[in-house]
């Protein structure tokens, strides 16, 4: 098994982590998918009641009762309350990942995932060191605060790699990560995008016969080995392109044989032309830039 199923994702999609709250839970707060973040959240102590919007505007209600950790990977409107006598103190940060909703983990993992602190023995020093940073971020001192909290996911998600049993996982990547076998061919593509991966090498990686590891990796990843790898390699194109490299450049990192080999699976896996993309994800930054100064003004 490889020692870092997520490393590769990880250093080529980031996560920043920004501090937004530290200290008590004062009556009700609201968190607005609008932002277009993901969020964690850690109960530190005492109870609240969590709040998740569903269609047609009803809301599903949740009761923690002890130390808990809330993780949102994608946005998702949720509120939490105090009750009377709650008592809770909370440690918040909002997620921003590359390519948001996008991202390769963030959305391959389910909606929401609760777990309660006294199952997190495995990183219960991360916590510890969160916790003591706790204040110097409610004091304007987040810088720490923040790069624990990005810790404490990947060790989130390690964790949840190794216990598939306890956290039934949706089909995507995330949950070929977590099987022993199929994790070898996804990692060694998410390494080495640009080879020619045939069924055959792959299942090769998995230790597994060529028609066995096809059907288990539709199965768990929920794609072909073949749609699986054009659209890891779309994603990184896209990466490229929003950092601004020449499109011949990424046509070459990602296995494409020219820019226009590249520029036809970009336009039949997105709609759009790569130009057409970046264009439209400049635009749309510029509106949310524009929507901030407008809310801060």
């Amino acid at each position: 098994m490889t020692s870092d199923r997520l490393g590769t994702v990880f250093e080529r999609f980031r996560v920043q982590a920004v501090t937004f709250h530290a200290g008590p839970l004062c009556g009700v707060s609201h968190h607005d998918a609008g932002r277009g973040l993901g969020f964690i959240h850690v109960l530190r102590k005492g109870s609240m009641e969590v709040l998740h919007e569903r269609e047609g505007g009803t809301a599903q209600r949740m009761m923690l009762d002890e130390p808990t950790l809330i993780f949102y990977p994608r946005p998702w409107s949720h509120g939490f309350v105090n009750p009377p006598q709650g008592g809770s103190e909370l440690v918040c940060a909002t997620l921003r990942f590359d390519g948001g909703a996008e991202h390769p983990i963030a959305r391959a993992l389910p909606p929401v995932v609760i777990v309660p602190l006294h199952s997190l023995s495995a990183i219960e020093h991360t916590l510890a060191l969160l916790f003591a940073e706790a204040e110097n971020a409610r004091n304007g001192e987040p810088l720490l605060a923040n790069r624990l909290f990005e810790v404490l996911l990947i060790q989130l998600l390690r964790w949840l790699l190794e216990r598939p049993a306890l956290y039934p996982l949706p089909p995507g990547l995330f949950a070929g990560l977590a099987h022993p076998q199929l994790a070898q061919a996804l990692v060694a593509m998410s390494e080495r995008p640009a080879e020619a991966w045939s069924i055959e090498r792959l299942a090769e990686r998995a230790g597994l016969s060529r028609s066995r590891f096809a059907e288990l990796f539709r199965d768990v990843v929920g794609d072909t080995p073949v749609e699986h790898l054009a659209q890891w390699r779309i994603a990184l194109a896209k990466r490229g392109l929003s950092r601004g490299d020449p499109i011949k450049r990424i046509a070459a990192e990602v296995g494409y044989g020219s820019a226009s080999a590249l520029s036809r699976a970009f336009s039949s896996h997105t709609g759009q032309s790569p130009s057409e993309w970046h264009a439209a994800q400049m635009a749309a930054q510029a509106q949310r830039a524009a929507t901030r100064a407008a809310t801060l003004g």
